[in-house]
């Protein structure tokens, strides 16, 4: 195999891992992150509450589609060289279910999403990622409650 053959098949496999984190979130199938990141995967920043690797994220996804049923996760830009990948994406849905203590408001929300992945050549090591939670909780109308 070619240099140019193997950089090609480097670039498709680390492209569907980076997809396929975002499909476990729209084909409401948290189990797909294993196929996409590694055992020991960072997730920078974890969440309030958040466990660290894949098995941390979980929960998290299963609350995010209890929460808005109809999530969906769409990429507007993948910039890629080997080994690293970034991504600007949206995340729609319908707020249904509680979110964050927040009761269900049945507003359709879009929130902004910015991530830089590392990989390995197959999967990812490490997520450095912003979500625009201002902007979601402005179009909920509300912020959460303060503990």
């Amino acid at each position: 195999m070619s240099d140019n053959q193997e950089i090609t098949n480097r670039l498709i496999k680390e492209r569907i891992a980076v997809e396929t984190i975002y499909q476990a979130f729209s084909l409401h199938n948290p189990d797909l992150i294993d196929e996409a990141v590694t055992p020991d995967w960072e997730d920078i920043p974890l969440a309030p509450g958040q466990a660290a690797g894949p098995e941390g994220l979980k929960p998290i996804i299963r609350g995010f589609i209890a929460a808005f049923p109809d999530v969906q996760i769409v990429i507007h830009d993948l910039l890629q060289v080997p080994g690293q990948i970034a991504v600007r994406a949206e995340i729609t849905g319908t707020h249904k279910g509680i979110f964050m203590g927040i009761e269900p408001t049945g507003k359709f929300v879009s929130i902004r999403l910015h991530e830089f992945h590392q990989l390995n050549g197959e999967r990812i090591t490490s997520t450095w990622h912003l979500e625009d939670w201002f902007g979601l909780f402005m179009q909920l109308g509300q912020f959460p409650a303060v503990e």
